[in-house]
């Protein structure tokens, strides 16, 4: 007879005694965190040793952490480093390191069941309505990130306001009329990923131009809604942005809301990390307006500080919410009594069935820190941006390419005699010198045409003179380009440029 096998230790005491080493080393490997360059690639070695054939036959789990502690542990994102500004992700924090860790232990399966782990995403789901303005019957649902929660919102809209059954008609049906959806066009890309995946097409998302401010255009907007009414498109949903991932900059929320009740859209807003700001009563009147959202979608591991992977979507009206997801299933009905006596409620607000216990982090970190305390954060990373603005300001040799309403800062080093084209390639340079050489890691963005540098601040670990020792670094950089070979190449290519332009050759 095959003796039966378990993938549980054969010896708990010694898995234990790993397990609390596993724990020290990455409580001090966040309390150490400064100590370590932001950013460094992994060596040729490291990634050598990664590869390979899977593994047919056991190792020991202490010789498999060595490897992780040898091979992986130094080489990550930085993301958690006190300096790491790039496009707009989350530092963690150890008490949801640790929540991640029982909530792992528990492994419970979201789609429902009667049993706490549902009852802490239901409270965490009508905490964050209340904080963010959603009336305390909101349908919530906690995903992956912001793309996800997003993407939850548009198909509510466009099943709500297609005006014929979406999901049963599909969108092939001849004679139905075209959907359209609008935003700014500094929305992020994940508009466009949801109309190619909603089987609405790219060409339905309605970019709709900005500002100076990089806010939408109201008077654009109207004119584009009334252009598409008028050539018999049905537009559906308007598209809010709270804190756009370029600058930062927020849309007038509340105009927004009276042009989507005027036209009868539905309105979303994509809050990823600008909703936090209603957590701060000194940035409040920024976000207002997005309590009158149809739907709204938030990444709790950005402005809320979480660990990946953890968003939010939130939508008005639960029976809408419910009606664009739910399906039914005779080996998924609920009971009268038993497990399933609350049903499956979460599979029937998304995409997914089975779903990890994300609500735990939020609910341990928001008991324990309080959400005051993460109003207090936001504000804090917001004067830090003002710094660096103030920073760059003074600067002879900097350059602000874009107003800081928020936390992002763009700009870029400015030195005199380049044409725009070799600013562009001193700017990546002196982008990729900051991340090899492990001092910061900023991102970048292209703004009117003009390469930029580009800090975003959603780091709880940052400090002022953080930003100090950038600024001072990429003047540093930039000076050091000018006069080595590399910056005398650019000065030669850019005269060349220059006079070929001239001499019209």
């Amino acid at each position: 007879m095959t003796r039966e096998e378990t993938l549980d230790p054969r010896d708990w005491n010694e898995l234990r005694v790993l397990g609390h080493r596993m724990v020290d080393d990455m409580l001090a490997y966040l309390e150490q965190v400064r100590e370590r360059p932001v950013w460094q690639s992994v060596p040729e070695e490291v990634k050598a040793s990664l590869a390979g054939p899977p593994p047919l036959e056991p190792t020991d789990v202490g010789a498999v952490y060595e490897q992780f502690r040898r091979d992986i542990l130094p080489y990550p994102t930085g993301n958690i480093h006190p300096r790491f500004w790039g496009w707009v992700m989350g530092t963690g924090t150890p008490v949801a390191m640790l929540a991640d860790m029982l909530a792992s232990g528990m492994n419970p399966h979201l789609a429902g069941y009667d049993q706490s782990a549902s009852l802490v995403e239901h409270q965490v789901v009508s905490w964050m309505a209340e904080l963010l303005g959603f009336p305390p019957d909101a349908s919530g649902l906690l995903v992956s990130g912001g793309s996800m929660a997003n993407l939850v919102g548009l198909t509510v809209a466009r099943n709500t306001k297609a005006g014929f059954d979406v999901r049963e008609a599909g969108l092939q049906t001849p004679g139905l009329p075209r959907l359209l959806f609008y935003g700014s066009s500094e929305t992020h890309s994940w508009a466009r990923k949801a109309a190619e995946l909603l089987g609405l097409g790219n060409s339905a998302f309605r970019r709709v131009p900005v500002t100076a401010d990089y806010r939408i255009d109201m008077g654009a907007l109207r004119s584009a809604i009334a252009a598409d009414r008028k050539a018999g498109a049905r537009p559906f949903c308007l598209i809010g942005n709270a804190g756009t991932v370029n600058t930062g900059a927020t849309d007038d929320l509340r105009a927004l809301a009276r042009i989507a009740r005027d036209e009868d859209l539905w309105f979303h807003v994509d809050g990823a990390f600008g909703a936090f700001a209603a957590l701060a009563p000194s940035l409040r009147e920024i976000v207002a307006g997005m309590g009158e959202a149809d739907s709204l979608a938030v990444d709790l591991h950005k402005w809320g500080y979480l660990p990946f992977e953890v968003g939010l979507a939130l939508v008005r009206d639960e029976a809408a919410h419910r009606a664009a997801f739910a399906t039914r299933s005779s080996y998924l009905e609920a009971t009268p009594r038993g497990i399933v006596a609350g049903g499956l409620p979460f599979a029937e607000l998304g995409v997914q069935l089975s779903r990890g216990f994300r609500a735990l982090k939020v609910w341990m970190s928001l008991k324990t820190h309080g959400a005051r305390a993460l109003g207090r954060l936001v504000e804090q990373n917001v004067r830090q941006a003002r710094h660096l603005r103030g920073l760059v300001e003074a600067h002879p040799r900097l350059e602000l390419l874009a107003p800081v309403p928020l936390n992002v800062v763009c700009f870029r080093f400015a030195a005199s005699g380049l044409d725009p084209a070799a600013l562009d390639v001193v700017n990546q340079e002196i982008l990729i010198r900051l991340q090899e050489r492990g001092i910061a890691v900023p991102s970048s963005t292209v703004l009117d045409g003009r390469f930029a540098l580009r800090v975003a601040i959603t780091n709880h670990r940052s400090r002022l003179d953080d930003f100090d020792l950038l600024v001072n670094a990429v003047a540093g950089i930039g000076e050091e380009l000018i006069a080595e070979p590399f910056g005398r190449t650019v000065l030669h290519a850019d005269r060349d440029a220059r006079r070929t332009r001239r001499s019209g050759t």
